[in-house]
């Protein structure tokens, strides 16, 4: 069907009207305080939750996104999560963010690498949004990441302190240095400083000498002097942020996320540029051989062993964001039709399983034979991943930041 196909009328429409639906879903997000309140399966806010930073700093982009698209609406709700993120989210005592607050106000414990990306990643689309006290949110976060985050020795990220920014964690995690290339690249873009691209590109070498030599399935898990622990979590395999062995998902994800560098930095030459895509479409092609219809049933597996057989065969619905968001980039770069494939079998599981048409958004969480389930994401938290897999495959600057093209 051409509503399913790349560059199609019909497609771009269904993309529109996925966008919209959306971005109404989430309407009932802020808390009085401004923090996000955890959205149940039609939107009304499950307030017996924790409202968290990393939640808020999403809806604040995607509603900054959804300022600069026209949407109705969305500077009063992107005004309200900035609420949040400078008021009670923001510890005045120790600097930074709490994880978040649990449902009667008090914080929760640990400053987490994961979430201080996003809200550079927010507070960047903010400031294109023009919302007030946006920059001084961005300098705010910048300052506190590269105080307490980045280790500029190593060009990568740590993870998880304590309250009081005075005890490390050990452990050492891909995925907050994977958001961290993406709130890199929107900073560098927004504030036209090449500084945070140069970082997205320190780590990106280090993700991919890892992935190379690991059959292009990228180790997730590091002890504190980055050795891979690919036993981390075998006894707990469907973490939500911690999941034992591969994650397809972010093989995908890192995809989009290298081209877009590569893309974007002007200092590589051609032939650099063309040897990134080419580790690209090593990453995607690998996870989507070992996650898509892996189990005779539609859908990308959750985990994989590091045999790329499947562990944990339920279907997150940021996965399927992704491979959409992954299959559209690499055939612009690539012009190779089997991505155009990919995409369009992607757009149709979508619709079939995946869209809510009842309720509204996404389903978050599909078991292996796409039955509705919510033992790892209950509800629908927020409409990042969603959202932006509805404006990517059309975003012809493929080296520029979404927010930054709207």
């Amino acid at each position: 069907m051409k509503k399913y196909q790349l560059d199609t009328p019909e497609n771009k429409q269904f993309l529109k009207e996925c966008c919209g639906t959306l971005l109404s879903f989430g309407h009932k997000f802020p808390s009085p305080g401004g923090g996000s309140y955890y959205l149940g399966d039609d939107g009304t806010p499950w307030k017996d939750r924790p409202r968290e930073t990393w939640i808020t700093s999403r809806m604040l982009h995607v509603y900054s996104m959804g300022c600069m698209m026209g949407h109705e609406g969305s500077e009063a709700l992107a005004d309200a999560a900035l609420k949040g993120l400078t008021g009670e989210l923001h510890d005045k005592e120790n600097g930074g963010w709490y994880a978040g607050l649990t449902a009667d106000g008090k914080p929760l414990p640990t400053k987490q690498c994961y979430a201080h990306a996003f809200v550079i990643l927010a507070a960047s689309s903010a400031l294109l949004a023009n919302r007030p006290g946006a920059k001084e949110l961005l300098d705010e976060a910048i300052r506190i990441y590269d105080k307490y985050f980045w280790d500029e020795e190593l060009g990568l990220s740590v993870d998880t302190w304590n309250t009081e920014f005075t005890v490390l964690d050990d452990y050492r995690g891909i995925n907050a240095n994977m958001h961290t290339v993406e709130a890199f690249l929107a900073a560098a873009d927004v504030l036209k400083d090449e500084k945070y691209r140069i970082r997205s590109g320190r780590i990106t070498d280090r993700v991919i000498g890892w992935a190379k030599n690991n059959d292009y399935r990228t180790p997730e898990h590091f002890t504190k002097d980055w050795q891979p622990d690919l036993e981390c979590n075998k006894d707990k395999p469907d973490d939500p942020f911690k999941p034992y062995g591969a994650t397809p998902g972010h093989g995908i994800e890192w995809a989009r996320l290298i081209v877009q560098w590569a893309t974007s930095t002007q200092s590589l030459t051609e032939q650099k540029r063309v040897e990134y895509i080419d580790v690209a479409e090593h990453l995607y092609n690998r996870a989507v051989e070992d996650g898509w219809n892996a189990d005779g049933v539609p859908g990308i597996c959750y985990t994989t062993g590091w045999d790329g057989k499947p562990i944990v065969h339920d279907r997150m619905h940021w996965t399927l964001a992704e491979a959409i968001n992954s299959s559209a980039v690499l055939y612009r770069v690539t012009g190779k039709e089997k991505y155009a494939q990919n995409y369009a079998a992607f757009m149709e599981y979508l619709d079939t399983y995946v869209i809510d048409h009842v309720n509204g958004s996404w389903f978050h969480q599909l078991d292996r034979n796409n039955k509705l389930l919510t033992t790892v994401w209950p509800g629908k938290s927020d409409i990042y991943h969603a959202l932006q897999a509805t404006l990517i495959p059309y975003n012809k600057k493929i080296g520029v930041s979404i927010a930054a093209t709207l």
